[in-house]
């Protein structure tokens, strides 16, 4: 081999040892991109967007559900002592009877329509209040209230007495104004959160190449998710005994999200 044609070999050489240099110094120099540090796992992530999107629309279905219970509440109260007052005016009922039945009828109506809330919004009533008032409870506190601090109602007259009464019957048709105030903006916004909800499924649906798979994924995450809610927060109601909405919130979260996930994993 000539000696000439040994060093341009040797020169062609260095340069793209040069060059390979050069751009693996670039390459160094030049930061990562965010996306390019995060793990490649964007189904787990999909699944969790829409694990999180099925509890939203829980939270929004609770939201409606207590608030309807709530409105339902105060007009069967509000027309049961109504009614109440029309018939001792019809003299049908003594005003005694009328305040035994107003008290009775209303405890009932509490518990059973505590059953057709939510976990949540079950224990949130039960932290305000355990139970319903008993009649002769509600007799010395509307007697106090009545005739002041030391009145005792076997001391009061006849008409007195008739005035307690009256004041139970009346007071058994009205609900505490500032819960029914939040229930009642809790569900506009419970409505307006399903809405929103709604539309964003819709879009999916719409927009997506496989609709019909689409649609059945989109509907059966939500009914995971609020399937799970109320199983959740139900456990946590047994678990954490009545009147602990923070635990039974949690419970319904997880419960929910964990549902939502799974499902979510299965398409």
């Amino acid at each position: 081999m000539q000696p000439h044609g040994v060093t341009d070999r040797l020169r062609q050489f260095s340069k793209k040892y040069k060059s390979l240099q050069e751009v693996s110094l670039a390459s160094a120099q030049q930061p990562m991109s965010f996306q390019e540090t995060l793990p490649n796992d964007r189904p787990s992530f999909e699944r969790f967007l829409q694990a999180m999107e099925a509890q939203i629309l829980a939270a929004a279905s609770f939201l409606v559900m207590d608030g309807a219970v709530r409105a339902q509440y105060q007009r069967l109260i509000h027309d049961m002592s109504r009614e109440l007052m029309a018939k001792v005016a019809r003299r049908e009922l003594s005003w005694q009877q009328a305040a035994a039945q107003a008290s009775e009828a209303r405890n009932a109506v509490l518990d059973t329509l505590r059953t057709r809330s939510s976990p949540v919004g079950r224990a949130a009533a039960q932290s305000i209040k355990a139970q319903g008032l008993s009649l002769n409870a509600l007799i010395a506190q509307k007697t106090l209230t009545l005739f002041g601090s030391g009145a005792r109602f076997d001391a009061l007259a006849p008409h007195q007495r008739n005035q307690v009464f009256e004041a139970v019957v009346r007071s058994a048709g009205r609900s505490n104004a500032r819960v029914s105030t939040a229930m009642r903006i809790g569900s506009a916004a419970g409505r307006s959160l399903v809405f929103l909800s709604v539309a964003h499924s819709v879009y999916e649906v719409a927009t997506a190449q496989d609709k019909l798979a689409t649609a059945g994924r989109e509907l059966s995450v939500s009914a995971a998710g609020l399937g799970g809610s109320i199983a959740g927060g139900a456990l946590a109601g047994l678990a954490c005994g009545p009147g602990a909405p923070v635990c039974v919130a949690v419970g319904a979260f997880v419960g929910g999200a964990l549902f939502a996930f799974g499902v979510a994993s299965l398409w």
